[in-house]
């Protein structure tokens, strides 16, 4: 970036964030009237934008003091004074990057945020090509995915599955409930490649299968309606591996959205209701996202093309058993860990598409 460039982002920025300022001092004094203060669903409504605002402003306040106190600095250390000066000069780098880092803290938050990234999400995984491999391929993803929850304080909760009866699932969804859950996961959605050689090659050729992963926001009722003539339901009774009945009564609950064609299925509750429930639940994210993903395609086709949209057909990542490599093919990034991923360890892949994806926020808001 040019330095004229330069010179007019951080403008640009600072113009910015002078404004919140001064919204959040409007706010502030709008709090303190007591005709409002006497009006508690008008306050509450101020205090939350308040809040809001808040940590902008207490980092922008804490930017523009420590400039201040650079400046001071830097004119003092060419004072005649030898000791005043050397205090300076020691000030001088420490502020440097104090400024440095706030200013980057500040570029993030001004940065547009993804609307869906505190919601909890709803994970489903199939086996793709590569018969029984991929099945045990996808409860592999799976228990990965569960554990990196785990590790992040998040809940888990098992929506439908349909195991292959040797270990794997043909199809398994659960729920990862946990503030920020979507902000992580949203970068897993695409095919997942692995290479192993399979426990019943017997000439120990190494195979190649795959299986696909689809972190949908979880939404509720308000977001996603979907009126009562819209579904249609069928009911049975639970199946457990190899198909065998596993209770006697029809709970298990099929819908069918009759507009979109998609269907959904859960089984795995003991009443009918919980079970509609759930596929109700799953039915709306997976509306949800196809609405979302019709709204980026009609942004711009950078914006179709992003990493970490969730198109399914996007080749992300191989788990190489002989290597003992993970790739990224995204990032173009290998590590030589594969047990250690496999059991969760995913935060260095997913920090840098994080990153990545905040570099481009940054850009498209010019901060």
């Amino acid at each position: 970036m040019s330095d004229r460039a330069s010179a007019h982002t951080s403008r640009k920025m600072e113009e910015k964030l002078a404004s919140i300022e001064a919204r959040y001092q409007e706010l502030t004094a709008q709090m303190a009237d007591p005709t409002i203060a006497n009006d508690y669903t008008r306050y509450a409504e101020l205090a939350r934008q308040q809040s809001e605002l808040q940590e902008i402003v207490e980092k922008y306040r804490a930017w523009m003091k420590a400039r201040h106190d650079l400046a001071e600095a830097e004119a003092l250390a060419d004072s005649d004074d030898a000791d005043l000066a050397d205090i300076a000069r020691a000030e001088i780098e420490p502020l440097q990057r104090q400024i440095e880092s706030l200013r980057s803290q500040l570029q993030s938050l001004l940065a547009p945020k993804d609307p869906n990234d505190e919601k909890d999400v709803i994970v489903e995984i199939r086996a793709g090509a590569g018969g029984d491999e991929a099945g045990l391929f996808a409860a592999d993803l799976a228990r990965m995915y569960m554990r990196y929850a785990e590790a992040h304080g998040w809940k888990v909760e098992i929506l439908d599955e349909n195991e292959t009866g040797i270990g794997g699932y043909k199809e398994i969804i659960f729920a990862v409930r946990g503030k920020g859950a979507y902000s992580r996961l949203k970068f897993e959605s695409g095919v997942h490649r692995v290479q192993r050689v399979p426990a019943t090659e017997a000439s120990g050729r190494i195979h190649t299968s795959t299986a696909t992963v689809a972190v949908l926001p979880q939404v509720d009722e308000v977001e996603i309606n979907i009126p009562d003539k819209d579904i249609e339901m069928e009911v049975y009774k639970s199946q457990g591996a190899g198909g065998q009945n596993v209770q006697k009564n029809s709970t298990a609950v099929r819908l069918r959205h009759i507009p979109s064609g998609l269907v959904v299925q859960c089984q795995d509750e003991r009443s009918q209701l919980q079970n509609r429930l759930r596929a109700l639940s799953i039915l709306r994210a997976r509306l949800y996202a196809i609405e979302q993903s019709k709204i980026n395609a009609a942004i711009t086709e950078a914006r179709r093309d992003q990493v970490g949209t969730g198109e399914r057909s996007e080749k992300i990542r191989t788990y190489n058993f002989p290597q003992n490599r993970v790739t990224d093919h995204r990032l173009e990034k290998s590590v030589y860990r594969l047990e250690a991923v496999l059991n969760g360890d995913l935060d260095e892949f997913i920090d840098e598409m994080a990153a990545r994806e905040q570099a481009e926020r940054l850009q498209a808001a010019a901060i």
